[in-house]
This record gives C-alpha cells, sequence and structure tokens, in this order.
C-alpha cells in the first residue's frame, strides 16, 4: 500500500475518482473496471476492508488521526471527492455526449470493456476446470441481466436502501454495472436523476440564501430517497469490500475468473449498435422523468450496417482500448514507483 503521495499522484486519484463516478453512472459500465485496470483495485478494496471495529473505536474515541491513516483516509478522501465532483461535472458532461452523440459514446466504452477484458486475461494464468466454469457462470450472468426487463419505479424506503447495497457492486466488482442494476430495478432515473439534480438544485440556492425548498414536498421526498440510498451506498461498500477481500485471498483464482465473466457478459449492455426501449404508460404515452426526458427501459441490439457513421464508430472503439491500455501502462509504473 501507498505510505506517501506526491501533488501528482494526488491530482491523478482525483482524476481516477472523476472516471470512476462517470462509469458507475452509465448503465453497462463498471467503475471497478476503471479501478481494477488503472491498477488501484486492491488498494480500493483494502481500504474499505478497514473500516471495521477498530475503526469505529478509534472514532468512538476521538483518536481522529489514528482513525484517519488506520482507514488510509488520504487514498479514500481523494478518490471519493473525485467521484462526487463526477456526479456534479463530468456525468453531466457524459449525459450530454449521450443524448447528442450516443453511439460513439457507446463506442467508446465498448472498446474500454474489451481493453479491459484483454488486460485482465492478459495477467491471469490459472485456467482450470473450476476457474472455466467461474468464467462461464459470470458470462452467462452478464448475459442474463442485461436481458431483464425492468420493474416499476418504487420510492419505498426500504427498497431504495436495498438499491444502494446492490447498486454499489459496480464499484466493488468489476464488470457488475450498478446502474444497470438500477435500471432493471426500476429505479435508476429516480436514483441518479431526479434525486441528484434536487440535491443540486437545492445547494444552488442555499448558495443564493434560498430556503424555500423546506416547503416543497417533492424536493424534500427526493433529498430522503436521496439520503437512505446513500446510505444503502455506504453500507453495501463496506460489506463488499470485506467479502471481495476474503474471496480474493481465499479463491483469488475463482474470482477472477468470475469477474472476467461478468466483463464479457457485460458486453452485451454497451454494444454500441441498438435502439432504446422506453417505458410506457397504460396508455401507450411515454413515461417521462423531472426533466422532460423519455425513461429508459432497455435497448434492442442489431448489426451495423457498413457506412461512415459504423466506420467513426469502429475509431472509437479503438480509442477506447487504447485508453485501457494507457491507464494500465500509468498502473504498472505508478506501482513500481510507489511500493
Amino acid at each position: 500500500m501507498q505510505s506517501t503521495r506526491t501533488l501528482k499522484d494526488r491530482l491523478f486519484l482525483i482524476i481516477k475518482g472523476l472516471g470512476m463516478g462517470a462509469a458507475n453512472k452509465v448503465p453497462g459500465v463498471s467503475g471497478g473496471v476503471v479501478a481494477f485496470v488503472a491498477g488501484f483495485y486492491e488498494e480500493f478494496i483494502y481500504s474499505l476492508q478497514r473500516i471495521n471495529k477498530t475503526a469505529f473505536k478509534l472514532l468512538f474515541n476521538r483518536r481522529f488521526r489514528s482513525f484517519y491513516q488506520y482507514i488510509n483516509g488520504k487514498f479514500l478522501v481523494l478518490l471519493f471527492f473525485g467521484m462526487i465532483i463526477s456526479y456534479f461535472s463530468v456525468s453531466k458532461i457524459l449525459d450530454y455526449f449521450l443524448k447528442n452523440h450516443e453511439l460513439y459514446v457507446w463506442s467508446l466504452f465498448f472498446g474500454m470493456i474489451i481493453g479491459s477484458i484483454y488486460y485482465i486475461n492478459k495477467n491471469f494464468k490459472d485456467w482450470n476446470y473450476k476457474s472455466i466454469l467461474s468464467l462461464a457462470m459470470g458470462i452467462t450472468l452478464g448475459i442474463g441481466i442485461s436481458f431483464l426487463d425492468p420493474a416499476k419505479e418504487n420510492d419505498n424506503l426500504v427498497f431504495v436502501f436495498f438499491c444502494g447495497i446492490i447498486s454499489v457492486s459496480g464499484m466493488t466488482l468489476p464488470g457488475f454495472s450498478g446502474s444497470f442494476i438500477l435500471i432493471i430495478l426500476g429505479n435508476y432515473v429516480l436514483l441518479l436523476v431526479d434525486s441528484v439534480n434536487a440535491l443540486y438544485d437545492t445547494f444552488s440556492e442555499l448558495l443564493t440564501g434560498d430556503f424555500s425548498f423546506v416547503k416543497n414536498t417533492i424536493r424534500l421526498r427526493l433529498l430522503t430517497v436521496l439520503g437512505m440510498f446513500t446510505l444503502g451506498s455506504v453500507v453495501g461498500l463496506v460489506t463488499f469490500s470485506h467479502v471481495l477481500s476474503y474471496v480474493l485471498k481465499h479463491y483469488k483464482s475463482i474470482t477472477t475468473a468470475s469477474i472476467i465473466g461478468f466483463i464479457i457478459g457485460s458486453l452485451g449492455v454497451v454494444w454500441p449498435w441498438k435502439n432504446t426501449i422506453y417505458k410506457l404508460h397504460d396508455d401507450g404515452h411515454f413515461l417521462i422523468d423531472s426533466r422532460g426526458e423519455k425513461i429508459i427501459a432497455n435497448y434492442e441490439r442489431f448489426l451495423p450496417e457498413l457506412n461512415s457513421e459504423t466506420y467513426i464508430a469502429i475509431v472509437y472503439t479503438f480509442i477506447g482500448i487504447l485508453i485501457v491500455l494507457a491507464l494500465e501502462w500509468y498502473g504498472q509504473r505508478t506501482n513500481k514507483t510507489h511500493v
């Protein structure tokens, strides 16, 4: 684990957080893949695992500095700082490009997933019947999830808490897209669009001295939903990290093979050439979110025609692969510099 970080390292760690935050918001893409390929996945899991009974004892005894050092606080703070910034900046930009250049964005992510598969598989040599079976199960589960029909939106706080636990898996388990799981659970727009926008609007109003949101029942409900979702995410993040730390220690080959399978299975979700299927009312009209946009239900995939648009998309796919290779190079360089 890294003990000292230069200003450059800290900046890059924030950028990695930006990457994880943006990836977590895109259905089919896993923030855990960013951590895995960029070379800080094990430190990420290790740091989260340190949030345990010992950490809470230090915290309750007001030994804040010891608590901060024990949980590798500098690493986690910088990483999560990048993720938070991402939700209010990079993800907004990503929303714009998904709306206006959807094919090229999906092509870029498709290439990044392919590059991730190459990277992980290249360093994995322990193939046997158990790991092959785990690979097949991971692929099957990944593909199966991508073809599930989404449920209806549900703002029950217990269910929202459960959504938080499940969705955060994309940060800890590479290839398992938490945002796509939220689409399947029916709460993607509620939790990653409407609630986040409500928080953004509230902060904007507070900066101008406007406290009128306290009388806005819809806003308060969305903020409550976001708070419960965040609580579930924190619980899920810490819980998953402990489970993953254990299985990586005792069943590393099987776990890695399953991760490769998950990532291969997720290719179906990020396949660039697809038509978006939207949710409908019983009367046949489109369901609309708080921004006045149609709510995504799933995707209908097809093979592309060979034209200039397709060729450009293929170029973006190769750019995505190159981005992953660059991340791999930087991750290896960083690991050699810091022990």
